[in-house]
């Protein structure tokens, strides 16, 4: 047992841990059956916010250990070495914990003076419970990549950015900031350096094993993946291209000659992993292209590839662009490809809302398709990450409704989503934002009150996140008097 000595003069460790026992102990013996489905989600939440309060707690506790030199006083090599044998934890674990304390724990001068933590707006989130350690991790994965010559105010600001966006968003959706964000900072597109990613491409086919099968590994250039995976989003859909259903429809998800009937019964029996499907509809792409015989006689054009870019970055050549798929590609492979392919413009109000496609004719079905494409990149329901290529188009007000079908009227909604607009119980609402909401002409969501009670309408930020640390950096920077001048044009 803990001696009585306060941690931080506020009150005694023995007696928090006790607590904390008590408490968890308490919760296992506790029988859920009774909560709600709302009170379920809520207890998620606040363990979940529990658990990343107790990070922190470990973050101090490795700051004491190596202060105090208790890993080598344990003849541990390092402080890793250290947390793998006191905790039994996995080297993967102990690394990122360590690596978790030295970017937001608070360490000390010879003197015992405490200093700043080096990510201190990441720390202060991490106290609050609003992040993990996986968030801490992708911050700093973005903050070590920040170029040379970088001042003091924009590190700073790139680092409340980030710690802003991970407070109401994923790891992967931090990463995905930090990508923006780096093409803020480095706008000639040095970061990620362009001659890196050429010399780490790579496609590498293994040897084959007894069991006939073939290890591939390697990596793709952005240009490769965003050519990839419109191929993937038609040919391995759920239900298509089954090799072991005999009945599962052949060939492209968009073709207009497949039974849209008997493509749904054969998702609901498709047991294949994503990865699997990936395989699957690979080997339909390889045996249509060899079927095709273009090989050996031109080139194919890259136009399924649907890339959205804004003015600034056409005339500027800097920056990164978005793809139909999710993907992210430097301006300069975007614009590589867009040599053989035909442009299209569409023209954008200020909040970012389709007004002009550009074709001298009224816009038709495929034309508002693109259209939404570039406006929304992807599912509009709060939360979900499907790309534009895993959705379709949805009526905000619905037909029966006395909806038009008008592009004002019209965004994109993947299948499992499009399902959720409903009005019976537990069914979301759609409506376009007015024009004093902070997002107007976006569609906005309002959730069924067993998941928001408040009913508070919302927008998806997850496929405009460029946008995000746009707003962000202007606002961080017109109050030091600095006006962004890198942001989006829409």
């Amino acid at each position: 047992m803990l001696s009585t000595a306060d941690i931080d003069g506020t009150g005694q460790v023995e007696h928090h841990l006790a607590a904390i026992d008590a408490a968890v102990e308490g919760l296992l013996a506790e029988s859920l059956t009774g909560l709600s489905e709302a009170e379920i989600v809520e207890a998620l939440q606040r363990m979940e916010i529990s658990l990343r309060k107790a990070s922190a707690v470990g973050h101090r506790l490795v700051v004491e250990s190596v202060e105090r030199s208790i890993p080598g006083n344990l003849a541990c090599r390092s402080v890793n070495d250290f947390l793998v044998s006191t905790l039994r934890i996995s080297a993967a674990d102990a690394a990122k914990r360590a690596k978790g304390a030295a970017k937001t724990g608070t360490w000390h001068t010879v003197s015992g003076e405490a200093m700043e933590a080096t990510l201190p707006t990441t720390a202060s989130a991490v106290h609050d419970g609003a992040i993990g350690p996986d968030h801490v991790a992708a911050i700093a994965r973005t903050m070590r990549q920040i170029p040379h010559g970088t001042t003091s105010d924009e590190i700073d600001v790139a680092e409340r950015i980030l710690s802003d966006a991970a407070r109401s968003t994923t790891p992967e959706d931090v990463t995905k900031v930090g990508i923006h964000l780096l093409a803020h900072l480095s706008p000639d597109g040095s970061v990620p350096d362009e001659r890196e990613r050429k010399r780490r491409r790579g496609l590498r086919l293994g040897k084959q094993g007894a069991d006939l099968m073939t290890p591939v590994s390697g990596l793709l250039d952005p240009e490769a993946r965003a050519l990839l995976e419109p191929v993937l989003a038609k040919l391995a859909r759920p239900g298509m291209n089954n090799p072991d259903d005999p009945d599962s429809p052949p060939g492209d998800v968009d073709s207009p000659d497949l039974d849209r009937t008997a493509l749904a019964k054969a998702a609901a029996r498709d047991t294949r992993t994503a990865v699997q499907r990936n395989h699957d509809g690979l080997k339909v792409a390889l045996q249509q292209m060899l079927s095709s015989g273009i090989l050996g006689s031109h080139r194919g054009l890259p136009v399924t590839a649907i890339i959205t870019m804004t003015i600034g970055q056409l005339e500027k050549a800097v920056g990164v662009a978005t793809t139909a798929t999710g993907g992210i590609v430097p301006i300069s492979d975007a614009l590589r490809m867009a040599q053989s392919a035909h442009p299209v413009l569409a023209l954008f109000d200020h909040n970012g809302r389709p007004l002009h496609l550009g074709r001298s004719r009224r816009l038709a079905s495929a034309d508002q398709r693109l259209a939404l494409i570039a406006a929304s990149r992807g599912c509009t329901r709060p939360g979900c990450d499907a790309p534009a290529s895993l959705t379709a188009v949805h009526h905000i007000t619905e037909w029966q409704d006395g909806g038009a079908t008008d592009i004002t009227n019209e965004d994109l909604a993947c299948d499992s989503c499009h399902a959720l607009v409903h009005d019976g119980p537990g069914g979301w609402k759609t409506r376009v934002a007015p024009t004093e909401s902070a997002h107007p002409g976006r569609t906005e969501w309002t959730a069924p009150p067993h998941i928001d009670p408040d009913r508070q309408p919302r927008v998806n930020h997850r496929h405009h996140l460029d946008h995000l640390v746009a707003g962000a950096l202007d606002r961080q920077l017109i109050r030091r008097g600095r006006p962004n001048r890198r942001s989006p044009q829409k």
